[in-house]
């Protein structure tokens, strides 16, 4: 049986063990996932030890993303984002490597949640609201695309920060965000905004309009203010479900080689969130 978990602090409220043993449940994969939660400061001797332990798969949460680094060999991708939260062992049991590969699967979580849904990103005026890990992760994902992408941060130097290392991308505070949003074709909320006030949201609803797609980060409560009223000025709505349910399809996919069973997992998922 092949052992998967995910490392984090704290890990009690984590929806990925039902989705992921859902899924090989689905393709008759014998294996678990488990959660593990080591001091916040060992992060490399934690990836360490599971490997010793013969663990085949870690998916990595805070705070232990961006320490993950120095534990693995990191995928471009992963190195670019400056953080790692799928870590995969298979090179260090087959004798190809002497470090797990390090991958981070949130971007590909922003582009399968939009795919998903219909919204094409090449050539598309895209703004992220937030510079944090999951800002990060989604304003690499829509540049890579084809987006051209304007990251909006409360604190503006971090969103400059992030821009300069984003091609092709412009950053700034919040001044202007409406007048951006306004604009542009795909919008992610990257913020906590509306998690713990279910009624704060970080974009006015003035500025939402029909032409737009909005993927909010958020996924409790599964539906935010802001999803509420993109969907009320007629955008397209996706809710950060899609987000978490992708980036746990794509390490999935990474550590089983096979395709994963996605309505399945989305089942489980939701069935969590209800």
């Amino acid at each position: 049986m092949d052992v998967y978990g995910l490392i984090g602090n704290p890990v009690g409220h984590s929806l990925s063990p039902p989705m992921h043993e859902a899924g090989y449940g689905a393709l008759g994969i014998d294996a678990r996932y488990v959660t593990f939660e080591p001091d916040p400061d060992d992060a490399a001797a934690a990836i360490e030890g599971a490997g010793a332990l013969g663990v085949a798969g870690l998916n990595v949460t805070v705070p232990f993303k961006e320490d993950a680094l120095e534990a693995v060999d990191p995928a471009p991708l992963a190195e670019r984002i400056g953080a790692v939260n799928t870590v995969d062992f298979a090179p260090v049991r087959d004798g190809d490597a002497d470090r797990p590969r390090g991958h981070n699967t949130d971007a590909a979580g922003v582009k399968r949640a939009f795919s998903h849904h219909g919204v094409e990103l090449d050539g598309r005026d895209a703004v992220v609201v937030g510079a944090g890990g999951a800002g990060r992760a989604a304003a690499f994902a829509l540049a890579d695309a084809g987006a051209t992408v304007h990251v909006a941060n409360r604190t503006a130097e971090r969103a400059v920060e992030l821009a300069e290392a984003v091609p092709g991308a412009t950053g700034g505070g919040l001044d202007d965000l409406g007048d951006r949003v306004a604009g542009a074709d795909v919008l992610v909320n990257a913020t906590s905004v509306g998690m713990d006030e279910p009624e704060a949201t970080p974009v006015p609803a003035d500025h939402l309009h029909g032409d737009l797609a909005v993927l909010d980060a958020v996924y409790a409560p599964i539906e935010t203010r802001l999803l509420r009223e993109a969907a009320d000025a007629g955008a397209t709505a996706i809710d950060g479900a899609w987000m978490l349910l992708f980036q746990g399809v794509e390490a999935f996919e990474i550590w089983t080689g096979a395709d994963a069973p996605v309505e399945t997992m989305n089942a489980a998922l939701r069935a969590e969130l209800e």
